[in-house]
């Protein structure tokens, strides 16, 4: 039985839209669930994103990244996550563990398993059934966040939209490898599409799961 949903991929392919239209469908349908993210995802959450995303262009050294993000998710696997799957609701989470690898590891270059072990101390060996992994070009990626910071204004770039297409890059790959390495638990979703279609596909593997 499907309980625990993750979305993962890099900047600007479409997770949050996704998110957001899958909450949708299952309130239409009436599921019990509930969604979050990482980081963010509780008041603690909330200063740890700001320090992490948010706040200015002041740099930060790649161990204090990780070990906000493992701090933040300590909290948030205690707070949000367990409390949800153990009164047997569903949960749909905006990033969770393989970002850290992704992001950290591939991206950053610290080694995999120190932070798989690091995950495994800040998650409780709470882990998803199922990952969607929403996959595209980088360039097209960057060019999505673009538009968006063009909308809603200069200076809301966040430090990761900041990065160079290398890094992204690197970020890219990660993701793939770790679907790889799981197929078991990924699905990856061609991000390049529609919203539309993109919608319909997860709804499809949603809906599936979950039967």
């Amino acid at each position: 039985m499907i309980r625990f949903i993750t979305f993962e991929g890099g900047d600007g392919t479409g997770k949050s839209t996704q998110i957001k239209a899958l909450e949708r469908h299952l309130a239409a349908r009436g599921r019990s669930f509930v969604s979050t993210r990482e980081p963010g995802g509780t008041p603690l959450g909330k200063l740890i994103r700001q320090a992490l995303l948010e706040v200015g262009k002041q740099p930060i050294g790649s161990p204090t990244e990780l070990f906000l993000y493992l701090a933040d998710r300590a909290q948030h696997v205690q707070d949000v996550i367990l409390p949800a799957l153990d009164s047997a609701k569903l949960v749909l989470c905006d990033r969770y563990t393989d970002s850290t690898l992704a992001y950290q590891g591939y991206g950053r270059g610290i080694d995999l398993a120190v932070l798989r072990e690091l995950n495994r101390i800040a998650d409780r060996g709470v882990k998803p059934e199922l990952t969607l992994l929403f996959d595209c070009p980088v360039e097209l990626g960057l060019s999505r966040t673009a538009k968006r910071l063009a909308e809603e204004g200069a200076g809301r770039e966040d430090r990761f939209e900041r990065e160079k297409v290398e890094f992204h890059e690197r970020v890219r790959a990660g993701f793939l490898a770790l679907a790889r390495d799981e197929p078991a638990r990924f699905r990856i979703i061609d991000a390049s599409r529609s919203v539309v279609e993109v919608t319909q596909e997860i709804k499809s593997i949603v809906d599936r799961e979950l039967a």
